[in-house]
């Protein structure tokens, strides 16, 4: 599995569209707007091209994104926050998004700022659970 900086990658037992489905209905359920899913796979189909299934998802809540993007205005090329499923070469599907972590040092953020959005790693895991 490709691995890169501040990029934490789940297995989900769970197919491409199913794991964000879950992800989404939970989303909402916490009054987080789900903003846009993109099909690249899909997408790729329409232009001819095969790829394994993986669909993103764009997500967010402007209580939490704004004071992000406020405290460092570079911060709005990775906000909205994302959602990454994808199925490998081997059909194992997997869920993958940016660490909190990461946004924090990638843009020197305080952990209060980040207070917003530090949980969203558990709420991604429970789509996977």
């Amino acid at each position: 599995m490709p691995t890169a900086n501040g990029i934490i990658t789940h297995p989900s037992p769970y197919t491409v569209s199913e794991t964000l489905d879950r992800l989404e209905a939970i989303l909402r359920s916490k009054n987080v707007a789900v903003f846009a899913r993109v099909d690249h796979s899909g997408e790729a189909e329409k232009a001819g091209l095969h790829m394994p299934p993986t669909q993103l998802l764009i997500f967010g809540n402007p209580k939490g994104g704004t004071p992000i993007m406020l405290a460092n205005p570079l911060s709005a090329i990775e906000l909205p926050l994302k959602a990454l499923a994808w199925q490998d070469n081997e059909g194992k599907v997997w869920l993958s998004y940016n660490s909190p972590e990461y946004l924090q040092n990638r843009f020197n953020l305080s952990a209060e700022t980040l207070t917003p959005i530090a949980s969203i790693s558990a709420l991604l895991q429970q789509a996977i659970a």
